[in-house]
């Protein structure tokens, strides 16, 4: 009894830890963002996989993982607290690569839904990314991906 007292407690102690990694949080967020306009275009799965290779120098069998625990993660939450709580102790640049990230995707299907600028804009205001910095990265990844 005592010993499953003891791991219960043990695995709430490190699940936080796990659930606090950045690249966890951004690929969770990059998933939900691909989702959020009802379907996930061959694209969007793409440029997730690219811009979190990119950005933090996974091989493609990481990133698939990260991928999976993220999607896991997407559906068990209720909000983006849980996810942006950790990204806002992030350096401004890297506050701003995520932002860009996140108009990469919306971006990779040519196509920028209103709940995909919608998602971009609270994450962004969450994370403490300015108005300013969030409408010029649109205005670039709208214009790279053209």
């Amino acid at each position: 009894m005592l010993d499953a007292i003891s791991r219960l407690f043990s695995r709430s102690h490190d699940a936080p830890s796990s659930s606090n990694d950045p690249k966890l949080s951004v690929a969770a967020l990059l998933v939900h963002l691909a989702a959020v306009d009802g379907s996930v275009k061959a694209e969007e799965r793409t440029a997730i996989h690219q811009a979190l290779q990119d950005f933090y120098g996974l091989s493609p069998t990481e990133v698939d993982g990260l991928i999976v625990e993220a999607t896991r993660r997407d559906a068990d939450a209720v909000d983006f607290y849980g996810f942006t709580s950790n990204l806002s102790a992030l350096t401004p640049e890297e506050r701003i690569s995520i932002i860009r990230m996140m108009w990469q995707v919306v971006f990779a299907d040519q196509n920028n839904h209103e709940l995909e600028d919608n998602m971009v804009w609270r994450i962004a205001e969450l994370i403490g990314v300015s108005a300013r910095d969030r409408t010029v990265l649109r205005s670039q990844m709208g214009r790279a991906q053209a």
